[in-house]
């Protein structure tokens, strides 16, 4: 949600935010809406001051014995004004968070600016592709040749777009999991958390996946949602929440399940576990002061890179530009890993700074010696686990079709070290 002050003192640099979204200029109908509501405001104040004050001159007049008919008259009048124009005040306020609800958050400055992801900036790099003496399979080939990975027998229960895991590919997706946790909470300094997967609109507004998004999303019977992403509940823990500005920041991670429609993604990654309606997930969320939200970005990012290292995996670190950004962030690093099978790098994680833009939906703040301030929001995957396992079967693949279990797993995989 924007700040609709600061839209009124910097509608020119607002519009150019949004113009760098590919987005026309709004202020104009914001501040046109928001001069009518004040205006509105103005004349309810000195309408409901007027009434109470010719209340007390009836009571004035009839004491005196005087005629008070014209004032009964004038407060009669105003009672029929007042709800009239507290209604007018309610719909333009409408009118004004529907428009500001709707619109996506501001770049940073230091966002490189373009429409699509073919112009997002790689930062760098870690770790070189692996050379095979024979072709690289897909996962997909890999874990169906071993007998542990399902597509039919998800599609006979579920449809497309699901898998079923199983024997030492279910364990293995299990330690990959396990061993992010670990990292997370035991070296990062992350707070696990076991949240609900299911949510109420309030959360998913808070965290900006509605109202534009719904039908990115599963809904139940229930009304309630399915979360995409365990970002919204961790956040959604302090909406409406007042922290001490020295518990700052907040570090959070959880494993859940994550359920996406993938409603824009026809034709896109049909086989495999790249692109799946259900998957799990360990996500980091910190809630952070102003001043810290762009260290606290980099640090976030450089948790999810520890993953891959550890793994042996090679990726890659890309900003996105303007156009590829998602709706409430206002940067965005993306962790690419490269698969040898697709012989291309694919997103496994993505860390973004929201600023306070979720902050002010869903009303976190601090308190400070300047009153309370709103909080910066954060959150990354730290990391997808289908995709990690995606990675590690392509990376790690041998010639007769086995799989090499990274040695950091091999504990929670009680001393496997192959897969065959």
């Amino acid at each position: 949600m924007h700040d609709l002050k600061w839209i009124r003192e910097n509608p020119a640099a607002f519009d150019a935010g949004l113009a760098r979204k590919g987005l026309e200029a709004r202020s104009s109908d914001i501040l046109a809406l928001d001069a009518e509501r004040r205006s509105v405001q103005t004349q309810l104040q000195e309408k409901q001051a007027r009434r109470n004050e010719a209340s007390k001159q009836i009571g004035i007049l009839k004491k005196q014995g005087q005629d008070a008919s014209a004032v009964m008259e004038e407060v009669a009048k105003l009672k029929d004004e007042v709800p009239a124009l507290e209604t007018r005040d309610r719909e333009l306020g409408e009118q004004l968070d529907a428009i500001l609800a709707s619109l996506p958050n501001i770049p940073a400055a230091d966002v490189p600016d373009g429409p699509d992801e073919d112009h997002n900036v790689e930062l760098r790099k870690w770790g070189t592709p692996g050379q095979f003496d024979f072709e690289p399979k897909e996962h997909d080939a890999l874990g169906t040749a071993l007998g542990l990975m399902d597509f039919d027998g998800a599609a006979k229960l579920s449809g497309a777009r699901f898998v079923v895991l199983k024997g030492k590919l279910a364990r293995l997706e299990r330690a990959l999991a396990q061993f992010m946790l670990d990292t997370q909470t035991e070296e990062h300094g992350y707070t696990e958390v076991n949240p609900p997967t299911m949510v109420r609109d309030g959360a998913l507004f808070g965290t900006g996946q509605l109202p534009k998004f719904g039908e990115d999303l599963f809904k139940t019977n229930t009304g309630h949602w399915l979360i995409p992403t365990a970002e919204v509940p961790l956040t959604n823990l302090y909406g409406d929440t007042i922290v001490e500005e020295s518990a700052l920041p907040i570090r959070m991670t959880a494993l859940t399940p994550c359920y996406r429609s993938e409603a824009g993604a026809a034709g896109k990654d049909t086989r495999g576990m790249i692109r799946q309606h259900q998957f799990w997930k360990v996500e980091m969320v910190s809630i952070a002061h102003p001043d810290q939200s762009g260290e606290e970005h980099e640090r976030m990012t450089q948790c999810a890179e520890t993953i891959l290292q550890r793994l042996g995996l090679p990726y890659r670190v890309i900003v996105l530009c303007t156009g590829d950004m998602g709706f409430s962030s206002q940067k965005t690093y993306d962790i690419e890993v490269w698969l040898p099978g697709q012989k291309r790098y694919r997103e496994i994680s993505s860390c973004s700074n929201c600023g306070d833009f979720q902050a002010r939906r869903m009303k976190a703040r601090f308190k400070s010696d300047k009153g309370n301030r709103l909080v910066h929001t954060l959150n990354g995957s730290g990391l997808a686990v289908g995709r990690t396992l995606v990675a590690v079967l392509e990376n790690y693949q041998q010639a007769d079709g086995s799989i090499v279990v990274p040695e950091v797993l091999r504990k929670y995989m009680g001393g496997v070290d192959v897969i065959r």
